[in-house]
Parts: structure tokens; C-alpha cells; sequence
């Protein structure tokens, strides 16, 4: 699609919502902003423009038209209400949320792993220990990713920067080249195994992939129930752990790779930790900052934000040298993100500010009320799930479709609103793996030329639809027995 009509359709889409009749029960200024947030859920699907400036673009142009498109006549009629000036403190209000600046401290840590080497050294040490087989040197693999996930927020950043770089170097080992037959040797199942061992990670940790935390604020901001580290982890964990340990080997089944056995993959790294010489002060005073870090978000949420956590580590490692300030000023990931999900955060409080989702959940709860309350959590985590086929990453899920599942839930007689969002928020992982454009790293692993479009496919329908039964059958008992109700 080119440019211009990637940036003309989401145009075209917010005028089109706007100029459609005002919905019974719905005043025009709660219709006036979901067109312009819709025009932003258009452009993160088309790629219109960066995240960032698709979030720029929205938040300027909804605090712009604020007395049409933000606040009722009533807001404005009242004395001393400054209409631009109360648009202006709602477009930067999502810089003032603690989650925003969770995700920047949690990067930061992400930057220590590159710049000491200490999550290459972790991946390459796993591949010179179990690389002597195929399946061991999947399981290699998926632990490096899993050892790096807590405390990396960024799935891209972590499997695309970190990891395919080391293992890109592997399947040529083996003879096996991208964009030709030789693929199936081994390429096409340690990359499919690592993009899958990426989606599962971050339905393990809360900390694995910044959607999580925008996920959680959401929670938090929609039904006031808060989801702290250690109760998702030990929500997810027995489903999750088994997803990691089947991964390997389901790839193993569903893409076996030619060769099974060699010593040249062990032997290889062996040589690239030899080039790295002995752990260096910077990575053991980072493996103690990030071990430290971790028991904070587990055990310490009564006595320090969990923001703060990040933020404090962060400014450690540059009191001790581990990273710079130009190492994190140089980090444009970060500070994209943190601007990008800032914006989002004020366009998606803005959504309920103006009361649509509170209006959208009280059409979709009366069109599913008359469900159990445990057949509606069972329909709606799977219809959750499956709608990820329409979305480009979890992001724009998370801010388009969570708050209405949420809201249409309130009218369910009976249900259980902790249940369902452990069901709910934690699938943002594992759905990553539908698509080519699923999650972050998809694209760099798609691109390698290992995973063939129609086998990325068919793998993704495969490993989702396993995914979502373990967690259906697996998850859900144990989450239910979590919260009471079951």
C-alpha cells in the first residue's frame, strides 16, 4: 500500500464515522472523539505514520476540537472551566501515569543486557551448553529468551535485537541458507522457535512486553483492580511454563528440521564467548541490579512503586557506569515508546472520559447477559483471542478492544471481573503468534527468509490454536480456583 493511501484511509475513516448519525443514548461529542480515536486505531493498522506520531496527530487534533470533540456543554457552561486549558493538562495526562514511566525504567534495564553484553553472553553460554542436538539447541533458545524476558519490556528489542542476531548466525553452520530449500535444515525451526518462544515469554511475565503494562493501567483505570507482578506470574505460570517446555518440541514436530545432531552450532559459540573473555564488573553488577529489581516488583509493592522500581535501578547503573547518558539517549526505542504509549494512554482515558465505553459496554453486556457467567468468560477470552488476526501488534488491541470487553462485562449478572482479566490480559502474549504482524519481532523474523509466508501461516493457526486450549484447559481451572470462582 503506498504512503498516501495509507495516510488517506484512516482520513477517511474518522470522516466517515463522523458524519454518520450520533447513536441513540450517545451525545455528538462522545461520537466526535471515538471518530478521531478510531482515525488513530486506522493509522496504527496501516502503518499510517510511526506510533508515536499517530499518537501526536490524534491527541493534538481531539484537544484542538476539545469543546466539540472532549467535553459536554455542561463541563464547559461551568464557572471557571477553561475549556483549552483543561484540553491541554487531558493531552499530556498520560505522561503523568506510572505505567509510562515503568516502561521507560524497564528499557532502560533492556539497555544494560546490549551495552555489557550480558544478554549475548547469556544466549551464546545456553547454545555452547546445549547445542549439540536440534531439539536441545531449540530448548537453548526458548530459555534465553525466557531468562531475558522479566526485565526486558520490549519483545522486539529482546528477541529481535538480542536474540536473531546470534541466532542468525547458526542455520549456515549447518549448511542451511534463507530463501532456498536448504531452510528446512534447521533455520526455519530455531527461527519459528524462537519468535513462538518469544510469545509465550510474554504471556509469562507481566514485564516481557510493554503491551502488558498498558494492559494493566487499562485494568486498573476501567475496574479499579490492580494486577501486580508476582500474582500474574503465578496466574500464568502452570499454563505458561508448559507452553515454553511444548514449544521446542512442537516445533521439533511441525517444521522438524533435517539435520537432528552436530557439534558445529556448541563449538561456534564456544569461540564467540572465548572473543568475550571473562565476566566483566558491568555485567555482574547487572545481573545483581536486575535480580534485584525483580524481587522489588515481586515482594516490594508495599513499600515502593513499582515505576519507581525501574527507575531507581536505572539510576544506579548510571551512578555505576554500567550504561551512560548517551546510552540512553541514544536508545530511540525507548523514547518512542514512552511518547507513543503516553499519547495512547490520554486518547484511551479520553474514550472513557466521554463516556463511549461506558455507553459500548451497556449495548454489548445486554446482548450477552443472558450468558452463565463462566460461558461468557470462556466465549469472550477465545473471541478475544481470534480477533488478534485483525490487529497489527498488541498495542492497538489492548487500547481498542479491552475497555469494551471490560465494560460489557459489568452487565453479566454474576460474573467474576478478577477472573476474567487474568483470562483476558495475559493471551496479549500468545496471540502474538497468528501472524506475520502479530507481535514486535514478527516482521525480523518473517524477513529472515527462513519462514515462508504460507508455513508462517499454517505454523501461527497451529501453535495459536494449541496455545489457547492449554490456556483454556490448563489456565482457566486454575485461575478460576485463583479468584474464587470456581
Amino acid at each position: 500500500m503506498k504512503v498516501y493511501a495509507r495516510r488517506l484511509i484512516p482520513l477517511l475513516v474518522a470522516l466517515g464515522i463522523a458524519l454518520c448519525p450520533v447513536p441513540e443514548g450517545l451525545a455528538s461529542y462522545s461520537w466526535y472523539f471515538f471518530a478521531i480515536f478510531t482515525g488513530c486505531i486506522t493509522m496504527l493498522i496501516t502503518d499510517a505514520f510511526p506510533g508515536a506520531v499517530s499518537g501526536l496527530i490524534c491527541v493534538s487534533l481531539a484537544a484542538v476540537l476539545a469543546p466539540w470533540a472532549l467535553f459536554s456543554p455542561e463541563q464547559m457552561a461551568a464557572p471557571g472551566f477553561k475549556v483549552h486549558q483543561q484540553a491541554f493538562q487531558w493531552a499530556v495526562s498520560g505522561f503523568s501515569n506510572s505505567v509510562v514511566w515503568m516502561i521507560l525504567g524497564a528499557f532502560i534495564l533492556a539497555r544494560g543486557y546490549a551495552v555489557t553484553g550480558l544478554g549475548r553472553r547469556i544466549a551464546l553460554w545456553l547454545v555452547k551448553t546445549m547445542g549439540h542436538h536440534s531439539l536441545s539447541l531449540g530448548y537453548a533458545v526458548m530459555l534465553a529468551d525466557l531468562v531475558l524476558a522479566p526485565a526486558t519490556p520490549s519483545n522486539t528489542a529482546r528477541s529481535g535485537g538480542i536474540l536473531f542476531p546470534i541466532i542468525d548466525n547458526l542455520p549456515p553452520l549447518f549448511d542451511s541458507y534463507p530463501n532456498s530449500p536448504s531452510r528446512r535444515r534447521i533455520g526455519t525451526y530455531l527461527m519459528w522457535t524462537s519468535l513462538a518462544s518469544c510469545c509465550v515469554s510474554c504471556t509469562l511475565f507481566m514485564t516481557a512486553i510493554s503491551s502488558n503494562l498498558l494492559a494493566v493501567e487499562r485494568v486498573t483505570h476501567i475496574t479499579g483492580i490492580t494486577i501486580g507482578w508476582s500474582e500474574w506470574f503465578i496466574a500464568a505460570a502452570p499454563a505458561g511454563i508448559i507452553m515454553a517446555l511444548l514449544t521446542p518440541l512442537m516445533g521439533y514436530v511441525f517444521c522438524r528440521p533435517e539435520v537432528t545432531a552436530g557439534h558445529e552450532v556448541a563449538e561456534w559459540a564456544r569461540e564467540e564467548l572465548g572473543r568475550m573473555g571473562r565476566i566483566r564488573r558491568e555485567e555482574s553488577v547487572l545481573t545483581v541490579l536486575i535480580v534485584g529489581a525483580l524481587l522489588l516488583w515481586i515482594f516490594g509493592g508495599r513499600y515502593i512503586e513499582p515505576a519507581m522500581v525501574g527507575l531507581a535501578v536505572g539510576a544506579i547503573m548510571l551512578m555505576t557506569g554500567i550504561i551512560s547518558w548517551n546510552d540512553v539517549l541514544e536508545y530511540k526505542a525507548a523514547w518512542s515508546t514512552f511518547f507513543w504509549f503516553a499519547m495512547l494512554i490520554a486518547l484511551a482515558s479520553g474514550l472513557d472520559q466521554v463516556g463511549f465505553i461506558s455507553w459500548f459496554g451497556e449495548r454489548f453486556g445486554h446482548c450477552i447477559q443472558s450468558w452463565s457467567p463462566l460461558q461468557a468468560v470462556l466465549l469472550m477470552t477465545i473471541v478475544f483471542f481470534v480477533l488478534h488476526y485483525f490487529f497489527a501488534g498488541a498495542t492497538t488491541q489492548v487500547i481498542a478492544l479491552l475497555p469494551a470487553f471490560l465494560a460489557a462485562a459489568h452487565y453479566i449478572p454474576g460474573i467474576d471481573m478478577h477472573f476474567l482479566i487474568l483470562m483476558l490480559v495475559p493471551t496479549i502474549g500468545i496471540m502474538g503468534i497468528l501472524t506475520p504482524y502479530g507481535t514486535g519481532p514478527s516482521p525480523v523474523y518473517f524477513g529472515s527468509g527462513y519462514i515462508p509466508s504460507g508455513q508462517g501461516w499454517r505454523l501461527g493457526a497451529i501453535f495459536g490454536g494449541i496455545y489457547l486450549v492449554l490456556w483454556l484447559v490448563i489456565g482457566m481451572p486454575w485461575i478460576g480456583w485463583l479468584c474464587g470462582a470456581l
